[in-house]
């Protein structure tokens, strides 16, 4: 039983509480939590919502495809992802102002 869910785990196919009880994803673990932390600050009206930095970002971003977003909470900070040319690029925004914090090039 073990190695499959060893196995599952490895190509994606388990997530959530069976993941966490056997100790695979404590990176999944921590984004969960930056996400709850990001709804409850944008509830408390600290943060702007991910909608309102995508508005903000993504039409400077023509050319490249959006794959997403993470929130870390420590920085206070949204990371959009995208990919250009084959290339990965990140664009961090400080989730209080909207502001863009830096660009990958």
């Amino acid at each position: 039983m073990k190695r499959v869910l060893a196995s599952l785990l490895a190509f994606g196919l388990v997530a959530g509480p069976i993941a966490a009880t056997i100790g695979a994803a404590p990176a999944e673990a921590q984004r969960r939590s930056d996400q709850g932390e990001a709804r409850k600050e944008m509830r408390a009206g600290n943060i702007l919502t991910s909608r309102e930095i995508e508005n903000r970002v993504l039409p400077s971003m023509r050319g490249a495809e959006y794959l997403g977003f993470d929130y870390d909470r420590t920085a206070m900070a949204y990371r959009l992802k995208f990919i250009r040319d084959g290339r990965v690029l990140y664009v961090d925004v400080d989730a209080r102002t909207g502001r863009i914090l830096r660009r990958s090039r």
